[in-house]
């Protein structure tokens, strides 16, 4: 099955709902469910701003499906999804990744890849 490695805490925030576009550089036409891999390493500083401890790394940690892609050619286009991507500028990327049904799985250790990588679990 395909997966993606999301830094924590944003790999949390989706399992738990509040992140609904995952940002990334690059477009894909892959669409469907996927696992959710939580590398090494983190975000601190947004570790500390949602108040998030202890989360597990270098794991899959759940599932989602990603059902469409949006792409983001301005900041006010850019903005009015502040609240679905949760990032504070575009740097992160003009692809959102449009996420449903994200379910979380005990976790399994397992060593990530960069982009939609194929893990044998």
């Amino acid at each position: 099955m395909k997966a993606l490695s999301l830094k924590q805490p944003w790999a949390e925030l989706i399992l738990q709902g509040k992140k609904t576009i995952e940002l990334r550089k690059w477009n894909t036409n892959f669409r469907g469910e996927f696992l959710i891999h939580a590398p090494e390493s983190i975000d601190e500083e947004k570790m500390k701003e949602y108040n998030l401890k202890d989360l597990p790394r270098q794991a899959i940690i759940g599932k989602v499906k990603l059902v469409d892609v949006k792409e983001y050619n301005n900041e006010e286009e850019f903005f009015k999804d502040k609240n679905k991507h949760l990032a504070s500028t575009m740097k992160w990327g003009k692809f959102g990744f449009i996420l449903e049904k994200p379910e979380r799985i005990k976790p399994i250790k397992y060593k990530g890849s960069l982009g939609f990588f194929e893990a044998d679990i």
